[in-house]
Order: structure tokens, then sequence, then C-alpha cells
């Protein structure tokens, strides 16, 4: 398990090298400057702007430009944000465990809904229960994130007032009130994101369960005497989740930017609607850094998902 580990580790280097050198390529290709709003402020000479520029080395070769920027990283420099006028580290740091919170919270609550509707309908196909399953399914996952959270915002934040649409994180209250304000203003963002999840994966879940239930090891289970319930639970379902979690990997990068979608909606201070007011204002040091933090995200969430694999089926070596 330790040298698979390893292996993997080495071989997300080299991936994780191809995707820094093409986003820093594109970035450096790009139209837009960072010191546009110099150029056309007459108080501030040309030769400022020019000083400037080359202080941060923007007139270098794009190579020149990477290598240094990569040397820089690989010592805990993330550069320097032209528009916040504060370290990149320091700004990602800030946004990032908000956006994983509400991501981990929403995943799980898709989990939770996937799941058990899922098998439940899977164990009762064509069933009343299935049909209406099938029929919210496709309702959810038809319906985009921000025409949810939109719909979310006027029935529970302006008709019901329950709910605060706007992700404050600067709340004035201590002790529990706090953890319940922030509990609340999280609600319907988590909620957006996990219904919009769940519905999907409801539909994966089904139809791996009815491939896995109808298989030859499930009916001798059936055989020795076995409960239905763990005929479902151990032996069907475990194996059934293997390409669930091949799914949940791959849609990751999909997750992520429903995620800055959904910041956006609900003014939430993550690390999305960092990358989108670093975009608005040509930030090119946050966007990179952010959108290399994306990129190292998913590639820990596809090892995660070939651990899961030796959990879910012993038979599944590492070697």
């Amino acid at each position: 398990m330790g040298k698979y580990l390893i292996r993997r580790l080495l071989i997300a280097i080299p991936s994780l090298i191809g995707i820094s050198v093409i986003l820093f390529t594109v970035l450096a290709l790009a139209p837009g400057d960072p010191f546009e709003e110099l150029a056309t402020n007459p108080n501030v000479p040309p030769e400022v702007r020019e000083n400037l520029r080359k202080q941060f080395g923007l007139d270098d070769p794009v190579p020149v430009r990477y290598a240094r920027w990569a040397k820089a990283m690989v010592k805990g420099d993330w550069g320097f944000s032209f528009a916040s006028r504060v370290d990149v580290d320091k700004l990602i740091m800030q946004r990032l465990p908000t956006t994983l919170i509400i991501i981990g919270s929403s995943q799980f609550l898709a989990l939770l809904i996937a799941i058990p509707i899922g098998v439940f309908a899977a164990t009762r196909p064509y069933s009343i229960f299935d049909q209406v399953a099938n029929t919210f399914a496709f309702i959810g996952f038809s319906l985009p994130t921000f025409f949810t959270g939109i719909l979310f915002i006027l029935f529970f934040s302006i008709y019901l007032d329950w709910l605060p649409f706007v992700y404050r994180a600067d709340i004035a209250e201590t002790g529990w009130r706090f953890y319940w304000e922030h509990l609340r203003q999280s609600i319907m963002p988590v909620a957006v994101l996990g219904l919009f999840q769940g519905a999907s994966w409801t539909r994966y879940v089904r139809s791996a369960v009815l491939d896995v239930i109808r298989l030859d090891y499930v009916t001798t289970a059936r055989a020795k005497g076995l409960s239905e319930r763990v005929v479902v639970i151990k032996h069907a379902l475990r194996n059934a989740l293997i390409p669930v979690v091949t799914l949940v990997a791959l849609q990751m990068p999909t997750i992520f930017g429903g995620a800055i979608v959904t910041e956006q909606i609900f003014r939430v201070p993550g690390i999305g609607s960092l990358l989108i007011s670093a975009i608005l204002a040509n930030d090119t040091p946050v966007i990179m850094a952010v959108t290399f933090v994306f990129a190292c995200l998913v590639v820990f969430f596809n090892l995660l998902a070939d651990i899961l694999y030796g959990w879910l089926d012993p038979r599944i070596a590492y070697r």
C-alpha cells in the first residue's frame, strides 16, 4: 500500500507540472494587464508603470517567468496579489477552509440522498417509489445550480425570511450563537450543491445496484438464508459503490465549478469568489494559484478514490 501511494504521488508530479505549464502559458498570453488602471490614470507617470512591470518581471519571456514562478512555488512563495496587495498564500488560506467545508458538507448530503434512495429504488424497480425517485432525480440534475440558488433565496430568504441569503464571514456573535449563525447561512449553498449532486448520483447508484443485485453471488447469499437487508447492504451495495466512487472522482472538476457559481450567488467568501474577483481584476498570480490549487485537489480526490477501491473490494491489490 505504501509503495503504491508513493508511486501514485510520483506519477502525479509530472501531471501537475504539465497542468501548471498550460495554465501559466494561457494566462501569460491572455489579453489584459494588471496595471491597466495605472495606464489610464493621468496622475501616474508612464515610467512608474514600466518600473512596476520590470519589478514583477512581466516583460520577461514566458519560459523565464514560468521558471521563476515554479521556483518560488517550491519554496512556498505563491506570489503577490496585485489587486489585494497581500501575499497570495494568505488570501487562499483565508478562503480555502470555507470552500472545503461547503463542498464537503454538500457532498456528504448528496451521498445521504443518493445511496438510500438509489438502493431502495433498485430493490423495487418500476414501483411507484422508483418512478417518483427517477422523476425528481431528472428534475434535480436538469436544473442548474444558479437557478435553484435563486429559487432558494426567493422562497427561504425573501418569502419566508428563514435564512440569510448573504454569507457573512464577520459575524458579531460569540459562543453557540456564532456557530448557529454560520450553520444558518451555510444551509442554502450546501443544499443547492448537495441536491444537484444527489439527484445525479441517485441514478448511478440505482443502476449500479440493479446490475449487481442480479449476479450469482447475490443469489447464493439469498440461498444461504441471509436476510434481504444483509444481502443488499453487505454483498450488493459494497460492490455497486465502486463505479459510483469512480464517478465522484471524475466529477470533482464539475463540483468545484458548481461551487464557484454557488459562492457567487450566496456571496460565500470562498476560493471560488476569490477566483472570479481575480479574473475581473486581471490578478494573474491569484488566478494561477487558485486554479493550481483546484488541480491539486482533483488529483488528491482521484488518489482517494483509488484507495477506496481497495476498501470496497478486497480483491483489488495495490502493486
